[in-house]
């Protein structure tokens, strides 16, 4: 199991969340003012830079208006 950050498996889920806040016509800004934290925070996980914990991770989706199950269903089909 790879365990490093720049996993094939973490890298895709950035670009689906990256994706996700395009279709719902946000920005780093709007998703980063909705969970109270600066905008770094977004770059920093859509970039790869930081990884979201599942909390995080429920949050994120709930703001960019994406259910958590599609989510990790697109990262791990075996899930959905």
């Amino acid at each position: 199991m790879e365990k490093s950050i720049y996993s094939a498996e973490y890298q895709h889920l950035c670009r689906l969340l990256r994706e996700a806040r395009h279709e719902a016509g946000l920005t780093q800004v709007q998703v980063a003012g909705q969970l109270g934290v600066p905008q770094s925070f977004v770059s920093n996980y859509e970039s790869g830079q930081r990884r979201l914990d599942v909390i995080e991770l429920r949050h994120v989706a709930k703001v960019i208006g994406s259910p958590l199950s599609r989510l990790l269903s697109q990262v791990f089909p075996e899930y959905g």
